[in-house]
């Protein structure tokens, strides 16, 4: 029991994933005021009767201005680069407005799902010019009482090969761009293209997170280049790269050592199940690789990792919901975790990612914002187990959805 305090919303009996019994958790202010086994105060109640409570999931990989473009083209697109050319075509004629209705309807399904932060990467090239930037923007200050959203600003179709797109780069970056990606597999010059994004990080102070070796042929790779860059700039721990689906494909040793270099390098990882089990191994006639790369994996060896969403039904994917509680299933399910590793599964949408994006606030403590979620469920090893439904979610301690559960109606 302690003093009673004041509160404006009192969370009571919370099953959390760093507390072996339920806790209240109080929220004064819009923050996490305290948490004890029993508080006291006359401040609104939230009865939970047991029920997981997290800071909500952290999605470190999505793009929300290429989203929900299923019915615009054909979608037989065998490889990535059928993917990127099919998104080209159609870039050319995206409006603000465009990219911002089709944003805000997968931006609203990630808060109905439970996700409270995300990054999300915005192609900026010579043939969507600011556009798709300046409708995500919008987006940001319009979403911003459910959500965090961080843009990384990037040249989906090269750097050194597309005239113009540099100077893109720097006018988003200086315009509120808060990281810096790339694609060096699509560039004539990868060393440069990648030479050219660490300058730019540098001079912008800003984290880099990139696209990179998306296949499965470990002969040859940039994850040495990025590794070497991260540590001749003092720049571990700002660094991500999504996919990396060419470490799938690397037996016992080789995967070993690979994780020493990119935890030495401070390189996370983060792994897309979707896009990456849709577009690897499409040529194999039987035994059809995963091309999945083994998050819990690397991070039992040191490698901070993330799951992520990346596409929802465009050519790269054609399915999605922005539900990262069914990626970690998903994920889970297809990297046969087992059950004593379901609870790391969980880290992967959660405690990891706010690590991968240096998130100083995250987490259910003293002092942070009170960014809560309800999970129907009574354990971490449950959320992915059981895939419950999201009940209620909250942003700086303000409640902004709800989830009635489903009723079972019998006879009579």
């Amino acid at each position: 029991m302690t003093p009673k305090t004041a509160f404006d919303m009192i969370f009571r009996r919370a099953v959390t994933p760093s507390f072996a019994t339920p806790v209240d958790i109080g929220v004064a202010a819009g923050r996490i005021a305290a948490i004890a086994p029993r508080l006291e105060s006359e401040a609104r109640e939230i009865h939970l009767d047991g029920k997981l409570v997290l800071s909500g999931f952290v999605d470190t990989h999505i793009h929300l201005d290429k989203a929900c473009l299923l019915g615009r083209c054909g979608h037989n697109h065998g490889s990535v680069s059928e993917a990127i050319q099919a998104v080209a075509a159609m870039k050319r004629d995206f409006t603000v407005e465009d990219v911002y209705q089709r944003g805000a309807r997968v931006l609203e399904r990630a808060i109905l799902a439970g996700t409270t932060r995300m990054r999300t990467h915005v192609e900026i090239d010579p043939r969507i010019g600011l556009r798709g930037f300046e409708a995500i923007k919008a987006l940001k200050r319009d979403y911003a009482w459910a959500i965090d959203l961080s843009l990384c600003v990037f040249p989906q179709e090269g750097l050194t090969n597309d005239p113009g797109a540099g100077e893109l780069l720097v006018a988003a970056l200086r315009d509120g761009g808060e990281a810096i990606g790339g694609c060096p597999y699509m560039d004539t010059d990868p060393m440069a293209h990648l030479e050219k994004l660490f300058d730019l990080a540098g001079a912008f102070d800003v984290d880099v997170d990139l696209h990179l070796d998306f296949d499965l042929d470990p002969s040859w790779w940039h994850l040495d280049e990025v590794c070497r860059q991260a540590e001749r700039r003092n720049w571990q721990g700002r660094v991500a790269i999504g996919h990396a689906t060419k470490l799938s494909a690397l037996p016992p040793a080789e995967f070993d050592a690979a994780a020493k270099k990119l935890s030495r390098a401070g390189v996370a990882v983060t792994v897309l199940p979707a896009t990456d089990l849709y577009l690897m191994g499409r040529d194999a006639t039987h035994n059809v690789p995963r091309g999945l790369t083994l998050a819990h994996r690397l991070v039992e060896r040191g490698v901070v990792c993330s799951v992520a969403t990346n596409n929802v039904q465009n050519p790269f994917t054609p399915f999605g919901d922005a539900s990262l509680l069914r990626m970690a299933n998903f994920y889970a399910n297809v990297a046969q975790a087992s059950v004593e590793e379901f609870e790391g599964c969980l880290d992967l949408v959660t405690s990891l990612p706010a690590r991968l994006m240096n998130l100083r606030d995250y987490g259910i403590a003293p002092g942070n914002p009170a960014d809560l979620i309800v999970l129907d469920t009574a354990s971490a090893r449950g959320a992915i187990a059981e895939l419950p439904d999201v009940l209620m979610g909250f942003k700086n301690g303000r409640q902004v959805f709800e989830r009635q559960k489903a009723v079972l109606l019998r006879p009579g």
